[in-house]
């Protein structure tokens, strides 16, 4: 029987020590688009493919990079409504911290937060795992800084990384061009070139999202326009 027969029970081991429904949830953020993240030595971008379902659908209404705080951005690989509900809870506990000490929340501390609500998911009756994977962008009193953020409530500091469909690829382009030294658009430039590595089909403005934070602590999501500039640079 090997695993499968605890894979249905979120709070029960299985044999070999795992609890299954958190590896399904892996494998919901590893079928889900491309998203990455470069910390450069002056900021941080994250991008991220927009593929949408049909051509009827209105690009404009669908954003898969948030703003959780002025200083602090944040992409998914995954589920999108399970995404949708992270973020929300990540602004609730931003707002908070900021009623009751009067200045944005490190961005360790909203991580940490938001993973302690992951986690909290892996040990309740009548829930399950989120499927999704986050990468959270912010620049605060410690510099530029990049998390990624699992189901399971595991969290990692990164100098760059990727998650969803193209994902070992991604890694491997972004371990062969990450320098320490990188600055953030020299990291922009790099990140479409590994969103590029594994995109089907034209790449362009409308059909991938990037957020960027520098020196100036403020997080904002480039326009497509923006976006149409770094893809002639890279050309």
């Amino acid at each position: 029987m090997g695993d499968s027969q605890y894979s249905f029970s979120l709070t029960t081991f299985s044999p070999s020590g795992k609890l299954v429904q958190i590896e399904h949830a892996l494998t919901a953020v590893g079928s889900g688009q491309t998203s990455l993240g470069i910390k450069a030595a002056n900021g941080v971008v994250i991008a991220t493919e927009k593929k949408l379902p049909s051509i009827l659908v209105d690009e404009t209404s669908v954003q898969k990079i948030q703003i959780l705080t002025p200083n602090i951005g944040v992409v998914y690989s995954g589920m999108g409504p399970d995404s949708r509900v992270l973020v929300r809870k990540s602004r609730k506990q931003a707002e908070q911290y900021y009623r009751l000490y009067k200045e944005q929340i490190p961005v360790t501390q909203l991580v940490r937060e938001t993973a302690t609500v992951m986690q909290e998911f892996t040990q309740s009756g009548g829930v399950r795992p989120f499927g999704v994977s986050l990468l959270v962008a912010g620049y605060d009193d410690k510099g530029p800084q990049l998390y990624q953020v699992d189901p399971s409530g595991s969290y990692f500091s990164w100098k760059a990384s990727a998650m969803g469909k193209n994902v070992s690829n991604a890694k491997t382009f972004l371990e062969k061009r990450y320098t320490d030294e990188m600055e953030l658009d020299d990291a922009v430039h790099t990140a479409i070139l590994t969103l590029k590595e594994g995109f089907e089909g034209q790449i362009s403005g409308k059909n991938i999202e990037i957020g960027v934070i520098g020196n100036d602590q403020i997080f904002r999501i480039l326009t497509p326009s923006e976006i149409e500039d770094y893809l002639q640079e890279v050309e």
